[in-house]
């Protein structure tokens, strides 16, 4: 299978960086400069419509959403690895669950809060300040879940937990702080403290 990773460093491609290293699967690896510009040319728009990083081809066929890459990885490499569930389990359809949860539900309330504290056109203290209590909200429903285990699906690491972790620490970054909840805090940092997750992925 040829695999060719589209991706610039510390953007919504490291995730999927990160997921590869921890898989161990090879690929090709090209740098897409999004300072300069490169996701907008001809070029890269016929691999990737939608213009941005990660993409990732399969055999000549791009994926180009980073929740679809990271289930079809889970799918087709985590499973052998002991780091996805089995299909037509309890555990996989949890899996697909949370990590959409992360995706769509928080990252959407992150991206709230990141355009009301940066963006010039819709700088707003007052939606800011709801964008942190929704988003502590939802980080009361993950501290339930790991206050009764170790990691999202259990007793051991799975990639749930490098995609959940992924966004909820990009959350911390825009301000969405996890103090308030020991339980998420105590399991981010042993997410971070992973080998993978070092370094400009």
């Amino acid at each position: 299978m040829s695999l060719v990773f589209y991706w610039h460093p510390m953007s919504s491609a490291t995730p999927i960086a990160c997921a590869l290293a921890e898989l161990a699967v090879p690929h090709e690896r090209v740098r897409i400069d999004i300072r300069a510009g490169e996701q907008r040319t001809a070029d890269y728009l016929a691999i990737n419509p939608n213009g941005k990083v990660p993409c990732l081809v399969v055999d000549g066929t791009p994926m180009f959403e980073a929740l679809a890459i990271h289930l079809w990885l889970g799918e087709h490499h985590g499973v052998a690895k002991g780091l996805w569930p089995q299909d037509g389990t309890p555990a996989r359809l949890e899996a697909m669950s949370w990590c959409t949860w992360a995706y769509v539900t928080y990252g959407a309330v992150i991206g709230r809060v990141w355009l009301a504290t940066t963006d010039d056109a819709l700088r707003h203290a007052d939606h800011a300040a709801a964008g942190i209590r929704a988003a502590n909200e939802l980080l009361d429903v993950l501290e339930a879940r790991l206050s009764e285990q170790p990691w999202m699906l259990g007793e051991a690491y799975s990639l749930v937990d490098l995609v959940v972790g992924k966004v909820v620490g990009y959350g911390t970054f825009v301000g969405a702080a996890v103090d308030a909840h020991p339980a998420v805090a105590a399991w981010l940092g042993q997410l971070q403290a992973r080998p993978v997750m070092q370094g400009e992925m």
